[in-house]
């Protein structure tokens, strides 16, 4: 098979919303209120980190006391009531001094702009260029680390310092593409300046499709996997992301699928 056939082999088997669970997306589909959906979203991508049955918990934890409408339960409330709120909170490297300030950024931010999407769309120019969603993204993620007092730790990690921003490119994903997986929402930010979320899932997968052969996770690597996937699509070069890193994620599905198609 060709690269594409295998992509497009991959894409016509996985990418189907029964794969979704355990993924980290799975909650962020319930919200059907698009500003519930980003604010969901942005929480669940942050915490996206380590195994998915934990981080699964560990979004519940934060997205129930919040009810139904986050968005503007998150716009209501102070910082001393989101401390006491997630007084107990404890997920990997994240307690309640992180969540709380972050959950509090989030709600200056629609308190400021009316809604993450506006928030991001001032610094992101679309030209089909990925530095005009870099751009973007440094500004959202500089404006979370200013209204948060620079508490919230690593749920937002900056390009600036050679991140990839993997989790937040996952969460750009969510809210930009929309299908019967992804649920979208953000309609003035294009498909073609997405980022791949590079983990250690797709690190693997592209380096075995001979997409790059760099050995750190960074930002040039997940622009050089980006460049390549967008030989094959590049209107929407994230389109294969889902149903490719399932066979890493999903508990029924593994990489050895790969290995017959190559």
């Amino acid at each position: 098979m060709t690269v594409k056939e295998i992509l497009d082999t991959v894409y016509a088997a996985y990418h189907k919303p029964q794969y979704i669970y355990p993924d980290p997306l799975a909650p962020v589909r319930t919200y059907a209120d698009v500003r519930d959906r980003e604010v969901a979203g942005l929480i669940a991508s942050s915490l996206a980190v380590g195994r998915v049955d934990l981080i699964l918990k560990a979004v519940d934890q934060v997205l129930s006391p919040l009810g139904p409408h986050p968005a503007a339960e998150l716009a209501a409330l102070p910082l001393n009531m989101l401390k006491t709120q997630y007084k107990d909170f404890v997920y990997r490297f994240f307690k309640c001094r992180e969540i709380a300030s972050f959950l509090y950024a989030i709600g200056e931010a629609l308190r400021q702009y009316g809604s993450l999407e506006a928030l991001f769309l001032e610094g992101y120019r679309p030209s089909g260029t990925q530095g005009d969603m870099m751009a973007g993204i440094s500004h959202f993620m500089a404006f979370i680390q200013e209204h948060s007092k620079g508490c919230c730790g690593m749920l937002i990690t900056p390009p600036e310092k050679g991140s990839a921003c993997k989790r937040f490119s996952l969460y750009l994903r969510w809210m930009v593409r929309h299908d019967s997986v992804d649920p979208g929402g953000w309609a003035k930010v294009s498909k073609r300046d997405l980022l791949v979320p590079v983990d250690t899932h797709m690190h693997d997968i592209a380096t075995r499709l001979g997409f790059t052969q760099r050995k750190s996770g960074d930002i040039k690597t997940a622009q050089e996997i980006t460049a390549s996937f967008a030989q094959y699509d590049p209107s929407d070069p994230v389109r294969y992301d889902f149903s490719l890193t399932r066979l890493g994620i999903h508990p029924d599905l593994d990489k050895s699928i790969l290995d017959k198609l190559t």
